[in-house]
């Protein structure tokens, strides 16, 4: 039989880390890191669903008048909101009999052996977030994250993000650049900067414009070699502690995707940004919505019914949300 004692052990061994990892994903994904200073990290407390406010439309009763010309006091409808389902995540930390209380005797050591194993979900839990980041939404039948491959879409056309219809709506529509097609031939260190201006230009509104730009590995490349020695400014500002960045428009670029095989990803496997694309992000309109009692925490510890085995679930209910489309956008070929 398991140590009577296990139970508290890990309890109490995973409620030293409590926070830990909600802080670990902002700290180790870019977006996530952005958010978290601009303050679209907000915790809903529940709901069917997850709104998020929009504004869609100007108010329509301005005018310009003299005298005691009649004015416009009808009402606008100007407000409205996205609804975005629930999705859910979790990682399980489980420790056997034989191992709590056999092979690493000692509550010293069933700490350092569940340590590891809690080190290794909280690693988990972080990469599978940032992969859902940039999904479509569609993995494990719908029941993913809709990351940035739904909310700045290549075609945004078409397609329904938080149950507003984009062939409908076009004020829900982001910007798009694809390469050849709106740019005339491939991507190059010879016309990268020309894209990306294009593609940048169609997302200011007054001091409204892109902060976060992010990129595959082959764009980032061919962005990096289009400039001179000089004009190679990185930084590690506060702006993106611990991400080494570029500069464009006073943006950063950011690096955030690795190629098959690399360090961290299964081999033959390829995660973050999809190959060939640049995201344009103005993150004051992009929401991390995790909820309250669900923000990447463990649950009660369960003890097997047939095992002998002792399990920790650590789990997060939440989704990423877009207040503004129209002001995102994605450049990228095919």
């Amino acid at each position: 039989m398991p140590s009577p004692n296990l139970s508290e052990i890990i309890t109490t061994t995973l409620r030293n880390r409590t926070g830990k990892l909600a802080d670990s994903v902002t700290k180790n994904v870019a977006l996530f890191n952005r958010m978290k200073k601009r303050g679209t990290i907000k915790p809903v407390s529940g709901g069917r669903t997850i709104l998020q406010e929009l504004e869609y439309a100007e108010n329509a009763t301005y005018q310009r008048y003299s005298g005691y010309e009649v004015l416009d006091i009808s009402p606008s409808d100007v407000f409205t909101a996205a609804e975005f389902d629930w999705k859910q995540g979790s990682v399980a930390v489980t420790i056997s009999g034989l191992e709590g209380s056999v092979q690493n005797t000692g509550a010293e050591a069933i700490i350092n052996l569940l340590s590891a194993r809690i080190r290794n979900a909280e690693k988990t839990m972080v990469n599978n977030i940032w992969g859902d980041m940039y999904s479509s939404g569609t993995a494990s039948s719908g029941k993913q994250i809709g990351g940035l491959q739904l909310l700045v879409a290549d075609d945004p056309t078409t397609g329904t993000v938080g149950g507003i219809n984009r062939a409908t709506w076009t004020f829900w529509r982001n910007q798009k650049f694809q390469t050849t097609s709106d740019g005339g031939s491939a991507l190059s260190t010879a016309n990268v900067q020309r894209y990306m201006n294009s593609i940048y230009s169609q997302l200011v509104r007054g001091t409204d414009k892109p902060d976060l730009i992010l990129s595959a590995q082959a764009f980032y490349n061919t962005y990096l070699n289009s400039l001179q020695a000089i004009q190679r400014i990185t930084t590690t500002d506060e702006g993106l502690a611990g991400f080494e960045t570029l500069k464009y428009m006073g943006a950063d670029v950011v690096l955030d995707g690795f190629t098959a095989g690399s360090a961290g990803g299964a081999a033959g496997a390829a995660s973050g940004c999809p190959a060939s694309h640049m995201y344009f992000l103005n993150t004051n309109y992009i929401h991390w919505r995790p909820h309250t009692d669900r923000n990447m925490v463990p649950l009660e510890t369960v003890q097997s019914i047939n095992q002998d085995a002792t399990v920790k679930l650590i789990v997060f209910a939440g989704n990423m949300t877009l207040s503004n489309a129209f002001l995102q956008g994605v450049m990228f070929s095919t």
